[in-house]
């Protein structure tokens, strides 16, 4: 298979889809692996690396679009790139449609074949390739508040942990999946008062202990995310529900309630956002925004703001998958593989994940109706 990796193109997107690693690994199993110049740069990763590995470095991203017959990316494309989209190419990449009416759009026009790396689901309901990037994302999310609480950036002068005679900063997280279980041991770390609010009484459970009770946890229902979110400095927004828009858990209501500077972090707003009054999206170079005297930061891919991590942790899950698309075909994989199957959203000018249709207002065809008989 021939398989392309363009150049991120989202503002202050550094990752890169493919590590020279996974270059050698996929150029080793027989396919052609072309990368745009400069794809690695903003992860620390040189043409030269890529070359050394096997594969052909293309001067544009027209032709590593044109060339290939998969292309992974790491964000979502983006409108400038529609123009090379085609019915017999396959897109391996994160989409998060669900809050991507356009770009559904032009993939069902199109035919293309839309993976999507966050709806890839194994049996226990783990998202093997949107892990890393929330247990990245959920780390940031506390060292992104702890500066914007500072003054100098708007926030009310407190210091997360405090000090001696002088209290912590109170950290509301909500959802305590990946992101909300690895914000917490970052706000622990740095010794602020935590509260994760979740609506599983198990992951309750399971946070209580692995956290040995030095967390607050709350049953998720609106008295209880009110009653927090009033006493917040910092609220993290880490709620995740599998292809998706987030809902609206708290109000602009509950968002007026909260004290002059606090901060809000939603990570969830490359699927809507949880958090009412998060109407927009920012981005690295502009990342917040202040409305009723509250902090926001929005930024839908936060992890690109540590790309050389990032680059790595995302080649690290995603290469068994792009190795057995491959090597098998598409179809054939799709035919041995349950959890890839979950991962694709568009296939033959058909919306094929049920909430994305959902949440779009589209129409839902099964996968299995649509692929030919084995």
């Amino acid at each position: 298979m021939i398989i392309g990796v363009p150049r991120e193109i989202k503002n202050n997107e550094n990752r890169v889809a493919l590590t020279p690693g996974g270059a050698a690994m996929l150029s080793a199993a027989g396919n052609t692996v072309l990368v745009e110049a400069g794809a690695g740069l903003g992860s620390g990763f040189a043409d030269e690396e890529y070359a050394k590995e096997g594969a052909s470095i293309m001067p544009t991203a027209a032709m590593v679009w044109n060339q290939s017959e998969m292309i992974m990316k790491v964000k979502e494309p983006l409108a400038s790139e529609f123009e090379y989209f085609r019915e017999d190419l396959t897109l391996f990449t994160y989409l998060h449609l669900a809050a991507e009416a356009e770009l559904t759009e032009a993939l069902v026009q199109s035919k293309m074949t839309g993976i999507a790396y966050e709806t890839i689901q194994l049996p226990n309901g783990s998202l093997p390739l949107l892990t890393p990037m929330s247990e990245v994302a959920g780390r940031m999310s506390i060292q992104i508040g702890a500066q914007y609480l500072e003054k100098l950036y708007g926030g009310r002068g407190i210091l997360l942990g405090g000090v001696p005679g002088v209290p912590p900063a109170d950290v509301i997280i909500l959802g305590g999946g990946i992101v909300g279980t690895n914000a917490a041991k970052m706000a622990l770390g740095l010794g602020a008062n935590v509260v994760v609010i979740e609506r599983s009484a198990e992951r309750l459970r399971y946070l209580d202990d692995v956290f040995f009770g030095r967390i607050r946890t709350l049953m998720s229902n609106p008295y209880n995310i009110a009653n927090a979110v009033q006493k917040a400095d910092l609220l993290i927004g880490a709620v995740l529900i599998p292809g998706a828009r987030a809902p609206k858990l708290v109000t602009e209501e509950m968002v007026k309630q909260m004290k002059p500077g606090s901060v809000i972090v939603d990570v969830a707003v490359d699927q809507g956002g949880s958090i009412e009054t998060v109407d927009r999206v920012t981005t690295h170079s502009n990342p917040t925004y202040e409305k009723h005297g509250v902090l926001h930061y929005a930024v839908a891919n936060m992890p690109g703001a540590v790309p050389r991590t990032s680059t790595l942790a995302l080649t690290n899950v995603t290469i068994s998958y792009a190795l057995e698309l491959a090597s098998k075909g598409v179809t054939r994989a799709l035919y041995g593989n349950q959890s890839l199957k979950k991962g694709v959203n568009t296939y033959q000018g058909h919306v094929t994940y049920g909430a994305v249709a959902e949440a779009l207002g589209r129409p839902y065809l099964a996968l299995d109706s649509l692929l030919p008989i084995s």
